[in-house]
């Protein structure tokens, strides 16, 4: 039997300069590993069984960087990604999936950078990202773990539209 993709929300947060938020994994965490030189991400996170896919990226947007102010730009269509093989506990969170299933999402950050704090624990969930950085979207894809590439390379492509400076 094939296991099955997890159901999950990617956020490209577009500041006004058209960058995108990154956050820089320090540690493992099953499957999801990281690589020396390859800890950039966007943020990411599981749809709760309850969940929309748009009420997961806010609250997942909160958990891992601690933002509340951003407004819907748009999204893509569900997108896929296989984990790397994984020789860890079959109790783990992620061990029960094969990759993730992902439906990203484009939001333009409204507030102050004094809400970007990636460091405090949210609903319970240790912290993900112990430094963060405003990124190009182009960029993104040479930043993260190879088995994410042509997600963010799909995402890129589709997000290019937000990625110009907004003019207000």
């Amino acid at each position: 039997m094939t296991k099955p993709y997890r159901p999950n929300v990617g956020i490209a947060l577009f500041n006004a300069a058209g960058q995108i938020l990154i956050g820089r994994r320090f540690r493992d965490d099953g499957p999801e590993i990281i690589l020396p030189g390859l800890e950039w991400q966007m943020p990411q996170g599981g749809i709760d069984a309850e969940e929309n896919p748009l009420q997961a990226v806010m609250r997942e947007l909160w958990e891992e960087t601690g933002v509340k102010s951003a407004d819907y730009l748009g999204e893509t269509d569900w997108l896929t990604y296989e984990f790397p093989l994984y020789a860890g506990p079959l109790s783990h969170r992620l061990a029960p999936f094969r990759g993730q299933r992902q439906k990203w999402f484009a939001l333009r950050f409204t507030g102050s950078e004094q809400e970007i704090d990636p460091l405090t624990s949210r609903n319970g969930q240790p912290p993900e990202f112990d430094q963060w950085r405003w990124e190009r979207l182009d960029r993104v894809a040479d930043l993260v773990v190879p088995f994410r590439r042509d997600v963010y390379r799909a995402v890129a492509e589709q997000f290019a539209k937000f990625s110009a400076t907004r003019a207000d």
